[in-house]
């Protein structure tokens, strides 16, 4: 028995390819909604699974292809994240057979592909006991890595890429002394599709390397969003996607973390630490006239469309880059519109682990780098000038 199906996004094909295959049936994937309809005269599915959404071509394009163009009753399944009365309403008129709503789990999906078509012959007898979901969004995550050999927490790393689906890490090497780079390629070995090592020969920071990472991740066409998160974990994988959901239910373009403490939340800071982020905390919100309660929070998500406007050009900063990234929005679309794109959202954890590559002095630097923000981003005649270029320059 035969599978095809199209959808755009690769990270939602891939573990549905995996299962499907396991259970036995013959499968063929199509990310190019084109390719997909040679495919169908070509492969001869038993069932068709497909996106509405897609560029270009949609999934109506698609349906009307198999029972109009073709006269084709060949069972199709809709697998998308429209929920759009209509839009189910249309599909079933143009004749689909099922409507699956994403997020749904891979178990469910399977499910009623057997009650359509049957099961194979070929069916394995292990049952796979996982609860993957399939997610209506597919996000990238850039972790900048600098001497992070012994520090690294692969398994949980692997862990999460393997139980969610729709996420793709990248892993950003800044120039490391150790085996860092090492250890990356073999966390990515036999998961090259999920995972990305990004190589920088020199140590250009961590705020060059969440650029670089978040500029290349850009270029995959099937994320929604991008986001970045520490290689320690001090913030956990399960808050990250905590803020993807915020981001996925509503019209924020960023989503940042918070370390603030509260009432059932796990937040750790050394004492003196503490005190000094709410002095720079202080000054953060008079440069961004914002009442951020914790800019530097190292989890952060991203709707793809403001990440040009972000990460395109260098920051003057190494620590405090993220101060540089609300000031940037700020100037491109005026305070107030940014106040609405932005939210800050608490953590439910957040552990201050060992090792950190800030140390105490360098908190003390950042008062000086607050200074260069406010210094690059001032304002001239009333007017907000982005002189990045030049001022680098300079400095």
């Amino acid at each position: 028995m035969k599978v095809l199906a199209i959808d755009d996004q690769q990270l939602v094909l891939l573990p549905l390819e995996k299962r499907l295959t396991n259970l036995g049936y013959t499968v063929q994937i199509e990310t190019d909604a084109n390719k997909g309809l040679n495919a169908f005269d070509t492969f001869q599915p038993d069932l068709v699974i497909v996106d509405i959404n897609m560029p270009n071509i949609s999934g109506f394009d698609i349906i009307n292809h198999i029972r109009i163009t073709r006269a084709s009753e060949t069972p199709i399944m809709i697998l998308s994240g429209n929920t759009l009365d209509n839009n189910i309403t249309k599909a079933f008129d143009l004749g689909v057979n099922d409507y699956m709503k994403k997020p749904l789990s891979l178990n469910e999906i399977c499910a009623r592909v057997k009650r359509l078509i049957g099961v194979p012959q070929t069916e394995s007898s292990k049952e796979d006991e996982d609860t993957i979901m399939i997610q209506k969004r597919c996000v990238g995550v850039v972790i900048p890595c600098y001497n992070e050999e012994e520090r690294l927490l692969s398994d949980e790393f692997l862990s999460f890429v393997n139980q969610n689906s729709g996420y793709h890490l990248c892993f950003v090497n800044d120039g490391s002394k150790d085996k860092t780079l090492e250890v990356l390629h073999n966390l990515q070995k036999g998961r090259e599709d999920f995972i990305t090592v990004y190589d920088c020969e020199k140590n250009g920071g961590k705020a060059e390397a969440v650029r670089l990472g978040m500029l290349h991740m850009a270029e995959k066409t099937d994320l929604d969003y991008i986001g970045f998160l520490d290689a320690d974990l001090s913030t956990d994988l399960s808050d990250f996607d905590d803020l993807v959901k915020t981001m996925e239910g509503s019209n924020f373009k960023i989503v940042s973390g918070s370390r603030i403490s509260r009432m059932g939340a796990n937040i750790t800071k050394e004492s003196a630490r503490k005190i000094i982020s709410l002095t720079i905390n202080f000054i953060i919100r008079k440069i961004l006239s914002m009442d951020f309660k914790d800019t530097q929070c190292g989890a952060k998500i991203f709707h793809k469309d403001v990440i040009d406007i972000a990460f395109k050009k260098k920051f003057v900063t190494q620590w405090i880059f993220d101060v540089e990234i609300f000031k940037r929005m700020t100037i491109h679309f005026g305070l107030n519109q940014a106040k609405s794109m932005l939210c800050e959202q608490p953590l439910k954890r957040w552990i201050h682990a060992d090792g950190s590559k800030l140390s105490m002095k360098d908190s003390v630097k950042i008062v000086m780098q607050l200074a260069q923000i406010a210094w690059v981003y001032r304002k001239r005649k009333g007017q907000l000038n982005f002189e990045l270029n030049n001022e680098l320059e300079i400095i």
